[in-house]
């Protein structure tokens, strides 16, 4: 099968992390990549340039910006993430390319977007984690003694991370859309904008209420534990039963346990310490991969500690080809991540490695011109051109069979570009973030497990388009999800799997959880530091950049099902996510200089957090600005540079900005979500749920000129559409029948806001 993306053309303008990557993610699925950089620029970066070609252009001299405008011309897609204006200020605007190119979906990635009033600070991490109140410990992660006050920092550039993966859903449905239009589109995606998927959950509240305490998970035992080698294990027992607890206990030889009340959730929650200290006891009793082991056997989420390095020489990140070698034309044999979405069709990345050397934008113009008259260069031919766009996913039916986050987040997203998503969940269930991830969706309860709710699922999966599920692999396979299965009777059925650890492996049927992700791949490690492993940030980054990777992947076959008329099968994982947002460290001549650990506050004195009268502040000064820090802040009595301690760190923000450097004052999570700017973009909405009235939530992050973008209604009781939807189906004359045998939930419904 050819690859989602083969004949797509892209034009790489991107510097940094956030362009590099989101043209990455296309290249990966097929994509024919022109990296532009400098002359006499650093050689091609081992991983953000795996598999381009390279050109190398100066655009402020003529010959290169008349070279890049051929370039552009005959592109299907360009990325560039410089602020916004300097792209119209080098002559490579959006409204200047149109006009020789009609098809062209333009994708620009700035710090903060051009209706933002700070589009014209740069966008570092360090000023976009500031910005969006992600520099702080996650809930019971912090060290002992810990000043909440306090920010940290990390070197994971969480923001960039997540604008690529955001860009590359964008990308392609707007490709997908102009197979019926003929026209392109522009896209903005800020990192500050990203952010707020990254948010998800986390910053929705009823108003009545407000936003509520972050709290840790401690519920059934859930924690990081020290084991007999002195390494440790990250267990996460929760669900919507105690049973994953019960299992553990049961296999571990303590099941006696349970009969003294241990493993009963209320009591676990209202005080967590005695089961902590006996499972403190438990786990000092064995090795950390002695219990690993034990846990997979009883179906329990639990992760041994890893490095980086440790996971992608792991045999499960080698046989599932999240780590790929390659031979890089400078740098020898190395490891690298391997594709974030695997796809039916997706090049195998082994051997893809970055250019040697700069190609000829003669020889590359030469062989991207199109034949006089074609309109789009890759899928079928495009109709006349229409003015108006009804949305690339207009009419597309989602069959969302997810739960949690990360996959309830894929379809979600696919329901603002307008799919039609109907979302199923089991009855007599508390259903987490409901009225965040499932906004915009049908909601119906069915119990899949007995015999008539299956009949019902598959009445479903025959009127549907796309199919999503996480659902471990032999699980899967017993209720004929697996995607043989669901590809040998629906050939044209768009298949996309979310698991923990990924679709193949030796630990492909493993559970997992945000923290497993976090353990296995190496983020724990790195975020604590010296004081043992500890989950990075306030939010969940892989659950979903995960979700975000699965629209990604359900984008890429209905892209592919429009030129073809196939679908095909796609899987991601938390361990992929895991390891692309820490790509850098991830190839195998990583650097070892990366400031860690909570104390951590920056890579220099110039760019890094600082305390001034009021509040901190991150300041991002480059090299060669920092002579423009010491004129702002003197010298003290003993010869040393002044502090930010005499001024609020609003005056501050405002002297570096007319200074040149960009800094931003750090903002808590319930600020953010009030804040003027992130209302007025639409980043932080208010909707009114049926159950707790005027609710606020993140927004959609991607802004287009022409795709209509929007969030959808308001996301309803779970269950509250069970009657629409069987009688859609064609199951109106057996909806008292089902409800009577318990495969449906129609009435007594659960609450779509359970964690307030």
């Amino acid at each position: 099968m050819s690859a989602p993306l083969a004949g797509v053309r892209v034009l790489d303008l991107g510097h940094h992390v956030a362009g590099p990557l989101t043209a990455l993610l296309l290249a990966d699925q097929g994509a024919d990549v022109v990296r532009v950089a400098r002359p006499g620029a650093a050689a091609a970066d081992p991983f953000l340039d795996r598999g381009k070609r390279r050109v190398e252009l100066d655009l402020k001299a003529p010959d290169g910006l008349a070279a890049a405008r051929a370039l552009a011309a005959e592109a299907d897609v360009l990325v560039e993430n410089f602020r916004p204006g300097v792209t119209d200020r080098l002559g490579l605007g959006w409204a200047q390319l149109r006009a020789a190119n009609r098809g062209l979906v333009y994708c620009a990635i700035p710090g903060f977007g051009a209706a933002d009033p700070r589009a014209g600070v740069q966008g570092w991490e360090g000023v976009i984690a500031a910005a969006t109140g992600n520099c702080r410990p996650r809930a019971g992660n912090a060290p002992p003694g810990w000043d909440p006050d306090r920010p940290t920092y990390t070197a994971v550039p969480v923001a960039s991370n997540f604008a690529a993966f955001c860009s590359a859903v964008a990308i392609v449905a707007a490709l997908t859309e102009r197979h019926r239009t003929g026209l392109g589109d522009r896209l903005e995606i800020s990192l500050y904008a990203a952010m707020f998927e990254a948010i998800g959950g986390s910053g929705a509240y009823p108003v009545a209420t407000g936003l509520p305490p972050e709290r840790a998970i401690s519920t059934l035992g859930s924690g990081c534990y020290r084991c007999a080698d002195g390494r440790y294990v990250q267990f996460n027992p929760i669900g919507a039963t105690n049973r994953f607890l019960r299992w553990f206990l049961d296999a571990a030889g303590v099941g006696h346990w349970i009969g003294e009340g241990l493993a009963d959730r209320a009591r676990s929650a209202a005080d967590p310490g005695p089961l902590r200290a006996r499972l403190t006891g438990l786990f000092a009793s064995r090795p950390a991969a002695e219990w690993e082991e034990l846990a997979a056997t009883a179906g329990t989420p639990l992760a041994a500690v890893r490095t980086t390095v440790e996971w992608m020489g792991s045999e499960q990140a080698v046989a599932d080809r999240q780590a790929v070698s390659v031979i890089d034309p400078i740098r020898g044999p190395l490891t690298v991540p391997g594709a974030a979405v695997v796809f039916d069709g997706t090049p195998d990345p082994t051997g893809r490695a970055a250019p040697a050397a700069a190609a000829d934008p003669g020889e590359v113009l030469a062989g991207w011109r199109r034949p006089t008259g074609e309109q789009v260069r890759a899928g079928t031919p495009a109709p006349p051109a229409a003015d108006t766009a009804d949305g690339p996913y207009a009419g597309l039916r989602v069959l969302d069979l997810t739960q949690i986050l990360a996959g309830p987040s894929a379809g979600r997203v696919l329901a603002e570009f307008g799919a039609d998503v109907t979302k199923i969940n089991v009855p007599q269930r508390r259903i987490g973030a409901h009225g965040v991830v499932n906004r915009g969706k049908r909601t119906m309860l069915l119990d899949v497990t007995s015999e008539a709710g299956e009949q019902v699922l598959w009445q479903l999966i025959e009127q549907s388009d796309v199919v999503t599920h996480n659902l471990p692999a032999g699980t899967a396979q017993r209720y004929g999800l697996s995607h043989e299965q669901l590809t040998s009777r629906r050939p044209e059925l768009v298949h996309v799997s979310v698991s923990c650890y990924g679709g193949s492996g030796p630990w492909a049927g493993r559970r997992g959880y945000e923290t497993q992700g976090q353990a296995a791949t190496g983020l724990a490690e790195r975020t604590g530091g010296t004081h043992g492993p500890a989950v990075l940030g306030p939010y969940n980054v892989l659950d979903y950049g995960t979700g975000m990777l699965a629209a990604f992947a359900v984008a890429l076959g209905v892209y592919r099902r429009a030129g073809t008329g196939r679908g095909g099968a796609g899987h991601v994982s938390l361990t992929r996510t895991g390891v692309y947002h820490q790509a850098r460290y991830a190839v195998s001549t990583a650097p070892g200089d990366e400031p860690r650990g909570p104390e951590a506050l920056g890579l220099r004195p110039g760019h890094r957090f600082h305390r001034a009268s009021d509040r901190w502040l991150f300041v991002a000064a480059t090299p060669g600005q920092e002579d423009r820090l010491t004129a702002l802040l003197g010298t003290g009595p003993d010869g040393r540079p002044g502090t930010f301690g005499g001024r609020t760190a609003t005056d501050w923000v405002r002297l570096l900005g007319e200074s040149g450097v960009a800094a931003h004052e750090v903002v808590g999570l319930a600020e953010l979500m009030t804040d003027p700017r992130a209302r007025g973009q639409g980043l932080s909405i208010t909707q009114i749920s049926e159950e707790v009235g005027e609710v606020v939530m993140p927004g959609p992050v991607v802004r287009a000129e022409r795709i209509p973008v929007g969030p959808g209604p308001a996301a309803r009781r779970p269950g509250a559409d069970g009657r629409d939807v069987l009688t859609a189906a064609g199951l109106a004359d057996r909806i008292s029948e089902l409800e009577r045998s318990w495969v449906v939930q129609l009435d007594a419904l659960p609450t779509g806001w359970a964690h307030f």
